[in-house]
């Protein structure tokens, strides 16, 4: 048998976690492609994969094979089609990690869209909203709202994220609607972790104005911080992303946007620019195209284009 076809079966049972879903996919029996596995197994002197009736499983030593030849198969596929001048079709499993926030119709819709540009691709989404180590634990790609990627990491700017203050009409009618931004001193905040709000320095046409909030909750969770909002707990500082439809809804209203929304930095981050694979590279062009994405990173002429001193400037959001 061909090694290289045993290979690909391999890593197709392993992404599908099925021989008859990938046996359907290659074009071949579900016989056969048990017995490509068989021989590889047999040829690594190796266990790779865990069957029983119900599922299919990578054991450990299959994990650390697939984390190996899975890029390579990618890198072959590329070098063929550069001799070949052939289009390299996106295909594989495309692990990917993003802000908590990203969890919103917007981003689901773009997902859905490019899956049926591309349906080679299974997309792995992690929205712990941790900062996670790409290389160790394998993943392809990762959305971050940063102004720098990380020590060896590379990155491609997307469209900015807008953030912005934002309040339930509840909350506003018992507090008072700040009609300057002086008038933000004493509100009730509800904190992001990683941004250091209880003093923020806000930019306006008069110069800088240092503002202090009352926090009544810190969470690092902005979905415990958006219903929080609604709910009529205090002022957020939230990603339009995430509050769209409540805006438009009247659940929350937007405060003194003018001087108080921020165009945060959002990079596509890698672990290398060599044998970047066709599922990246579509992935990337396809979210930085997206008139979606153009469009949520639209806001007031006097949006700041970087977070001010003492919110946080450079800090990764997630990812």
């Amino acid at each position: 048998m061909d090694t290289l076809v045993s290979i690909r079966v391999f890593c197709q049972v392993t992404e599908l976690k099925s021989f008859v879903a990938a046996a359907d996919r290659l074009n071949m029996s579900p016989a056969m492609a048990s017995k490509h596995v068989m021989q590889l197994e047999q040829r690594l002197s190796t266990r790779l994969l865990n069957r029983t009736s119900r599922r299919v499983g990578l054991t450990e030593a299959g994990q650390v094979y697939f984390d190996q030849v899975r890029p390579m198969l990618d890198q072959l596929d590329e070098a063929e089609a550069v001799v070949s001048r052939a289009t390299v079709i996106p295909r594989g499993t495309l692990k990917v990690s993003a802000p908590v926030w990203f969890a919103n119709p917007l981003f689901a819709g773009m997902l859905a869209a490019y899956r049926a540009r591309h349906p080679d691709v299974v997309l792995d989404l992690d929205l712990s909203g941790r900062l996670v180590n790409l290389v160790e634990e394998g993943f392809d790609l990762a959305l971050r709202v940063s102004a720098a990627p990380g020590d060896g990491l590379i990155a491609r700017p997307l469209p900015p994220i807008l953030m912005q203050l934002v309040a339930a009409p509840s909350y506003l009618a018992a507090a008072g609607r700040p009609k300057a931004v002086t008038d933000l001193n004493g509100h009730a905040m509800l904190k992001y972790a990683l941004y250091p709000l209880r003093s923020v320095i806000v930019p306006t046409p008069d110069g800088e104005v240092a503002i202090s909030f009352n926090e009544v909750l810190i969470s690092g969770n902005e979905t415990l911080l958006h219903h929080a909002a609604v709910a009529g707990m205090g002022m957020a500082v939230l990603p339009r992303w995430l509050m769209a439809d409540d805006l438009a809804a009247g659940r929350l209203e937007t405060v003194l946007p003018e001087a108080m929304t921020i165009r945060a930095p959002l990079l596509a981050v890698y672990p290398s620019r060599k044998y970047l694979s066709a599922k990246v590279r579509t992935f990337i062009d396809f979210i930085a195209a997206d008139p979606l994405m153009k469009q949520a990173s639209e806001g007031p002429a006097a949006a700041i284009d970087a977070i001010s001193a003492g919110t946080g400037k450079g800090r990764k959001a997630g990812a």
